[in-house]
C-alpha cells in the first residue's frame, strides 16, 4: 500500500472501528489526536454508542455538546437517563443553539457533538439565520485542536414529508450534513450497530494509487 491512510479506501469494511484496515486503526493510538469524525445514522443506530465509545478511547477531559432540549417529561427521562449512562468523566454542555460557541470553548480532552439534526431543528425553529449558523459551525469544528466526534441523523431515505416545513427540514439537514462531512476526517454510516466508512467521490488519486 502506498501509505497508511490508502488502506481506508482499499478495504471497505472493519468489524472494529478503531481496527478499520489493515493495521491501520484511525483511533488515538496513531497519535492522531487532531482527527475529526462524523457518525451518520438514523434513529436507533448506534451512532451515539459508537461515537461515545470512541471518544472515551481518549485520555483526559471528555465533553459532551448536548442539542436536545427536554420539552416534556419522556425528553426529560431521557436526557437524564443518558446523563447517567455517560459516567462521570463526561462533562455535559447544553447548547441547544450556540454549538459552534460550545466547540470553541473545549480546550482540552475529546469533544462529542449529539446531535446536529436537533441542533438544526433548534435553529429552523427558532428563525436563526441557516447560513450564518452554518458557517460559524463549520469554522469552529475546523479551529477545533480537539478530538472532535459528531453525530448526525440521515433523515433523507425515507419518503418525501407531507409538510412543507418537513421538506423543508429533510432538504437543509442533507445541505448541513454534506457540508460537515466535507470538514472530517473521516465519516461513518451506521446501521444496526455496524458501521461502514464513506469517501469523497472521485476519491483522491493519492489515497488510491
Amino acid at each position: 500500500m502506498a501509505n497508511d491512510q490508502s488502506a481506508r479506501f482499499r478495504v471497505p469494511f472493519s468489524s472494529h472501528l478503531w481496527e478499520p484496515v489493515a493495521n491501520a486503526p484511525l483511533g488515538p493510538e496513531r497519535g492522531e489526536s487532531k482527527m475529526k469524525t462524523m457518525f451518520l445514522g438514523g434513529a436507533r443506530s448506534g451512532k451515539s454508542r459508537i461515537a461515545q465509545a470512541a471518544a472515551e478511547a481518549h485520555d483526559g477531559a471528555l465533553h459532551y455538546l448536548a442539542t436536545a432540549e427536554a420539552h416534556d417529561d419522556e425528553m426529560t427521562d431521557r436526557i437524564a437517563r443518558h446523563r447517567h449512562d455517560r459516567g462521570a468523566r463526561w462533562r455535559t454542555v447544553e447548547c441547544p443553539v450556540l454549538l459552534p460557541e460550545a466547540i470553541r470553548a473545549c480546550t482540552a480532552g475529546a469533544v462529542l457533538v449529539d446531535c446536529l439534526t436537533l441542533w438544526l431543528s433548534n435553529l429552523m425553529l427558532g428563525e436563526h439565520d441557516l447560513a450564518e449558523r452554518s458557517d460559524a459551525l463549520l469554522a469552529a469544528c475546523a479551529a477545533c485542536p480537539l478530538p472532535l466526534y459528531v453525530v448526525t441523523n440521515e433523515v433523507g431515505l425515507g419518503i418525501v414529508p407531507a409538510h412543507p416545513l418537513g421538506r423543508a427540514f429533510r432538504d437543509a439537514a442533507g445541505r448541513l450534513n454534506q457540508q460537515v462531512a466535507a470538514a472530517m476526517d473521516a465519516t461513518y454510516f451506521v446501521a444496526a450497530g455496524m458501521v461502514l466508512p464513506l469517501q469523497h467521490f472521485p476519491p483522491d488519486p493519492s489515497l488510491t494509487a
